[in-house]
């Protein structure tokens, strides 16, 4: 069985939490941050054993800064 790190996403949309994983695409939700993070981590093993992995380059998350008007 292989292991990999990916990268989670995860916001509040509505009165749920949707959680993405930008290397592979996958998506899913829960009502706590918690059960959106294991439905992907579900989501995306399950992907992962129906298809192959897509070439990937490590992702960085930061934040930055923006003035506008």
């Amino acid at each position: 069985m292989k292991t990999r790190n990916f990268t989670a996403i995860v916001y509040r949309e509505d009165d749920m939490y949707v959680a993405e994983c930008p290397e592979v695409g996958t998506v899913d939700q829960g009502e706590t941050i918690e059960q959106a993070v294991a439905n992907l981590r579900e989501a995306t093993k399950l992907y992962l054993e129906e298809f192959s992995l897509p070439e990937v380059t490590p992702r960085y998350i930061t934040n930055i800064e923006v003035s506008y008007a």
